[in-house]
């Protein structure tokens, strides 16, 4: 049987490498038809080299000019701008997509991939968030299937296995509670942005570590959810769970729960959604149940992550709402990122923007789009009024 092909959208990420380290460990089942990134060529060097991959693609041309002049991709067509990824994505041999590109800049080569009939490996929830009914809706068009990258989806994804949907009562997405969890309410407002970096469990971009630290990625993941597993917000919970070793837990109609656990490593979710349906053995550390653990789970304190609160009176809304929420959440984080705004203002100029625009029902995509820069838009008119 011939090796499954896949393409790499985000591939110099935490995801992309961690991708690549599963090719690695099953070279005779999978291989590298492409590479995208968005500046970073040099790190495409060596898995260019490596997995002998001819066709790559950078999201900024002039990185893609850089990579063609610096002759270390010989024989390698070097592709640029969403054009370019898109392309990688429907490379006539690639079986399945894997689709990490951070914020939206995945949209329209995943959406492309899905029309071609490729299977997408989703590991940007930003794209469901911002555009769900329009990607589900492509899968079900290409009879292709969304693959769920996030750790609580994944073990969604698997929980769900050979169950009927009428067996499903409730999902239970649990959550680190991130760096700040421990901390006193009132210290929130000062703490750095390295703090904020600082995740207890995973090693992550600093977009989704900030995420965690504010539970706005949880707010994501209920949305992304929704979609997904195709069940409202009402009946998605959410419980904080410090080690982060149960990734989610599905309730059923006889109360019983079910529950995936491994170690915090994304090793485990990349290779389910890579070799499905297919199980082998997956180069991570595994759990070892001769050694003492503790598995704690606790609510969410509203007080403490805003965020979610917010994600989920988005959800509830709909239509174009979740889209305006990831917005404003991006421009918080940037701007705490760059010393413009406390922790603490990163809900508020969520909360406000929201508050801004009404939330409208999209008929098409473009629709979803201008939502989404009218809301960047207002957010950053917004963000000098909450400055440190």
């Amino acid at each position: 049987m011939e090796p499954r092909a896949i393409a790499i959208l985000g591939a110099t990420g935490s995801i992309g490498t961690t991708t690549l380290a599963v090719v690695r460990a099953h070279p005779t089942l999978l291989r590298v038809a492409g590479l995208a990134a968005h500046s970073r060529w040099r790190d495409l060097i060596g898995p260019v080299k490596e997995f002998q991959v001819k066709t790559i693609a950078l999201a900024d041309p002039a990185a893609a000019a850089a990579a063609r002049a610096s002759g270390d991709f010989p024989g390698v067509r070097i592709l640029e701008g969403t054009a370019g990824l898109t392309e990688i994505a429907c490379l006539p041999e690639v079986h399945t997509v894997v689709s990490a590109v951070v914020g939206t800049a995945g949209l329209a080569p995943t959406l492309a991939a899905l029309h071609a009939r490729k299977h997408v490996a989703l590991a940007s929830k930003e794209l469901l968030v911002l555009a769900g009914k329009f990607v589900t809706a492509a899968a079900r068009a290409g009879g292709t299937t969304l693959l769920p990258v996030d750790s609580e989806h994944n073990a969604i994804h698997q929980l769900l296995r050979g169950k009927e949907r009428s067996e499903i009562a409730r999902l239970v997405l649990t959550a680190s509670g991130g760096a700040f969890r421990d901390m006193p309410l009132a210290e929130l407002a000062r703490v750095t942005v390295a703090q904020a970096l600082q995740h207890p469990n995973w090693n992550m971009g600093p977009k989704v570590t900030i995420d965690s630290a504010t539970m706005a990625n949880k707010g994501l993941e209920v949305i992304e959810a929704r979609w997904l597993f195709d069940l409202p917000e009402s009946r998605i919970d959410v419980v904080v769970h410090p080690q982060s070793i149960i990734h989610s837990l599905v309730t059923l109609t006889d109360g019983s729960l079910q529950a995936q656990l491994s170690p915090p490593n994304m090793a485990y979710p990349i290779q389910d959604c890579l070799l499905f349906p297919r199980r082998l053995p997956c180069p991570a550390p595994q759990l070892n149940l001769a050694e003492a653990l503790a598995l704690t789970m606790s609510p969410p304190d509203p007080a403490r992550y805003p965020c979610l609160t917010l994600a989920r009176a988005a959800a509830v809304a709909g239509g174009t709402a979740p889209a305006i929420f990831n917005a404003a959440n991006e421009v918080a984080v940037e701007a705490f990122v760059a010393g413009r705004l406390p922790f603490t203002g990163i809900p508020e100029l969520v909360r406000q923007t929201l508050a801004a625009l009404g939330a409208r029902e999209p008929n098409a995509l473009d629709e979803v789009l201008a939502a989404d820069g009218e809301a960047r838009r207002t957010a950053s008119r917004l963000a000098p009024s909450l400055a440190r």
